[in-house]
């Protein structure tokens, strides 16, 4: 009533508009300061960075990092706040509308000005050297680092640059990609029977890998173990289903299983990557074992290879055969000379290939330091002198592909390894890759252990190897054959029955003139 009244009839000093206005006014009143407390809120939970994604530094200003981010505009997971590069030359210039920041050593105080908590390393063309040194400067900035792909992987086409993952060790390394023979390998290889014992192994399963990238007529998957023997076969299975490909669980030391394998796939090619690894293990209570699995099983698989007509057969030795100081190396070696001397009876042609420790091997330190680093530590180190030499899986497996594809027979090849590396170092690093400091995750040292040596040798230098056309793969010098007493006094040793510890040290000994059975300094 009131109303009508005030819109049929003016009522002095109280303008119409009123009606418009006070509904307005009122709204504006009462929501108005709850829209304003709950933009704040959410502004400060979702404001725009942060509705962005996560504040990242892109190192580097190449191709790689304007196609990186291409896709990260894309995805919306990460929100790029600059670039990071050491040319000069890019100095003040812009990517993507993205300031180009000169040098990358001043990370520290860039990082820091932005409110950036990760970097993203996209530089997969620069030497392993300079990424070390990249990677190196954004974890002591505090940075979550991650890295692009590989060159050679974005060149293959498995990868592309939007495969972002987190910086592991393998990068750090310093190692130059492989690079191979295709042509030769492909000979080798494509179209032939292609037999890998060994195979659920870390060294075994990367040779699977490589080997089927070479199209062979069939692959042919030998292990003891049931659960790794599966586990290959199902990512070969997804990963590449036209595969032709057979599974045999089989122990290298059991004389009628091998020869059954042998003769219903007659293989071309044998990789022989079955053995005992781990040097404490080995050294005591299952030295015997040891025996038997790394000498009579390679003698086993060697001689159903020869009487099958193999073409070429590939032992995996280990730089622990030099000079060795334990059981499992003192194995190593006599399975060398084994080789070397079934060789010279007969048309297939027997080659060794040894090397040093892999990264992310089963059984290696770099796993046990993962897992040491996600419980909050210590990391347990055995000596703060303790070095090693190391690459990665995938380039062990690719140089024993080349070193079975150059060889010709009887021959030791040696893998440039290149420089030791001490152990405290590489838990020092895994500790700062994991976002810790060496005052959060302590080092430990627990002593050596038996048969452990401070220093591994190679017999990588002019003196000892023989170049070949492969920067990489050197051969050793060695004029070790079995003399035919010699041979026939071992076959009995072997097949003897099961000896204790120093019976079996004893042994070795006779065989491995330069083992000595002593940790050594």
């Amino acid at each position: 009533m009131a109303t009508a009244i005030i819109v049929l009839f003016t009522i002095p000093n109280i303008p119409r508009s009123v009606l418009v206005l006070h509904p307005i006014l009122l709204a504006v009143i009462m929501g108005g300061s709850r829209f304003a407390y709950r933009s704040w809120k959410e502004h400060r939970l979702y404001g725009p960075t942060k509705l962005r994604g996560s504040p990242v530094i892109i190192l580097g200003a190449g191709e790689a990092a304007d196609s990186l981010l291409r896709e990260i505009h894309r995805c919306g997971q990460w929100y790029p706040v600059a670039i990071m590069d050491d040319s000069s030359g890019k100095k003040g210039r812009r990517l993507r509308g993205l300031p180009i920041i000169h040098p990358i050593d001043s990370i520290s105080k860039v990082a820091p000005s932005l409110g950036a908590q990760h970097a993203i390393i996209a530089m997969p063309g620069a030497r392993p050297g300079k990424r070390r040194r990249v990677a190196e400067l954004a974890a002591a900035a505090g940075l979550t680092v991650m890295t692009v792909p590989s060159y050679d992987d974005l060149l293959s086409g498995r990868l592309a640059v939007s495969n972002i993952r987190k910086v592991e060790l393998e990068d750090l390394l310093g190692r130059e990609a492989v690079k191979l023979d295709d042509e030769g390998l492909s000979g080798l290889l494509r179209g032939r029977v292609v037999l890998v014992s060994g195979a659920g192994g870390s060294i075994g399963s990367e040779l699977c890998r490589q080997i089927a990238r070479f199209e062979p007529a069939r692959l042919v998957l030998l292990d003891s173990s049931e659960f790794a023997l599966y586990t290959i076969d199902e990512e070969l299975r997804d990963k590449l289903p036209g595969l032709a490909r057979q599974c045999w669980a089989a122990d290298v030391r059991d004389v009628e299983r091998v020869a059954e394998i042998f003769a219903a796939e007659q293989p071309a090619v044998v990789f022989h990557a079955a053995a005992y690894k781990h040097v404490p293990l080995m050294e005591d209570v299952n030295a015997w074992q040891a025996v038997r699995t790394n000498v009579l099983g390679t003698l086993t698989m060697a001689r159903a290879a020869q009487k099958a007509g193999v073409e070429k057969f590939v032992l995996i030795s280990t730089d622990k055969a030099v000079n060795p100081t334990n059981v499992m190396g003192a194995t190593k070696r006599l399975a060398e000379r084994l080789c070397r001397a079934v060789h010279a009876d007969g048309e297939t042609k027997f080659v060794t290939v040894r090397f040093g420790n892999v990264l992310g091997s089963n059984g290696s330190v770099i796993p046990k330091f993962r897992e040491q680093i996600a419980k909050g530590g210590p990391v347990t180190v055995t000596h703060p002198e303790i070095t090693r030499y190391f690459m990665t899986i995938p380039e062990a497996a690719q140089l024993v592909l080349q070193a079975g594809c150059m060889g010709q027979g009887s021959e030791i090849f040696v893998l440039d390894m290149g420089e030791p590396v001490k152990i405290i170092d590489l838990a020092r690093d895994m500790i700062c890759l994991s976002g810790f400091s060496d005052e959060e995750i302590h080092i430990e040292f627990t002593g050596l252990r038996p048969g452990e040596k401070l220093y591994e040798e190679l017999l990588a230098d002019d003196e000892a190897t023989l170049p070949t056309p492969h920067p990489k793969l050197r051969i050793a010098r060695l004029s070790d054959a079995l003399a035919t007493d010699e041979y026939a006094e071992l076959l009995a040793w072997l097949n003897a029955g099961v000896r204790p510890g120093e019976e079996v040290r004893q042994g070795l000994r006779r065989f491995v003139p330069e083992y000595i059975s002593k940790p050594t300094s």
